[in-house]
């Protein structure tokens, strides 16, 4: 099996066909998806989302463009919601230069709430980097230096430097559609450096389509495609590369139960 460990199925990308989407992801071998909270204030659509379908899991946070709408949601309010057994992982929190939709200040602030959070429940924090590869750098160092937490540098489009440093800190780096695309070589370049027992896979769909469907909307079963890129970058099969980034999911979302049959 595979794993979409980033996607956004709340969205209204999906709202006339989510039952087909969830199924064709499973008929294409993605046998966990995890979609994943932008705002708080939205997380009982969420949660219902992962309660429907038996394979969806979840997460509960603020993503860094909303983060100065939430900045009254405390790490005890998001320790209190992740006790829901669908709820696998913090955020997804960050910090975005790219868009700057939130003061910067209130994204920093949201993002050290979120590491609160998921230092005290160990649910992995989600997180968002656009941009701001040296405040984000800082950032983990020192919270890194008050007490581990477990994390994943999603959607990966940074610098080799951040990637090398999060994989120090301990944390896990995930490569999206981004990756398959033909001006992406410096990306590629960065995944072969990285050790293989770090990586995860995802769409964050409906964004970030891989080819052949780039420009349409992207689902979960397209993760397949990032993965056959992933495997021929590091020069290993794809089945290997299924096997190993889902391990990889397991080890970090440790929440998420794996499969009863072993698969």
């Amino acid at each position: 099996m595979l794993v979409d460990s980033h996607c956004h199925l709340d969205f209204p990308d999906f709202d006339a066909e989510r039952d087909a989407i969830v199924a064709r992801a499973e008929a294409a071998g993605v046998g966990r998806m995890v979609t994943i909270c932008t705002r708080v204030a939205r997380f009982d659509r969420i949660r219902e989302i992962a309660e429907t379908y038996e394979n969806v899991y979840c997460s509960v946070g603020t993503h860094p463009h909303n983060a100065d709408e939430e900045l009254d949601v405390t790490p005890d309010d998001l320790v209190r919601l992740s006790q829901h057994p669908k709820v696998v992982a913090i955020g997804e929190a960050g910090l975005d230069y790219y868009y700057d939709n939130a003061p910067r200040d209130a994204q920093a602030t949201g993002l050290r709430n979120h590491i609160a959070a998921a230092r005290e429940t160990r649910l992995p924090l989600v997180i968002h980097a656009r941009d701001a590869d040296d405040d984000m750098a800082a950032i983990l160092e020192e919270e890194s230096a008050k007490g581990a937490f477990p994390f994943v540098l999603h959607c990966f489009s940074s610098g080799a430097e951040l990637a090398r440093t999060g994989i120090a800190l301990g944390g896990y780096v995930s490569f999206s559609g981004i990756l398959t695309f033909k001006r992406s070589d410096a990306l590629r370049d960065i995944a072969k450096d990285l050790p293989v027992e770090r990586l995860l896979v995802e769409t964050d769909a409906p964004y970030l389509a891989p080819p052949p469907h780039r420009g349409q909307r992207n689902e979960p079963a397209y993760v397949v495609h990032t993965a056959q890129v992933l495997a021929d970058t590091l020069g290993i099969s794809v089945d290997a590369l299924w096997q190993q980034t889902t391990e990889n999911f397991f080890r970090l979302f440790s929440k998420a139960p794996k499969p009863e049959n072993g698969a």
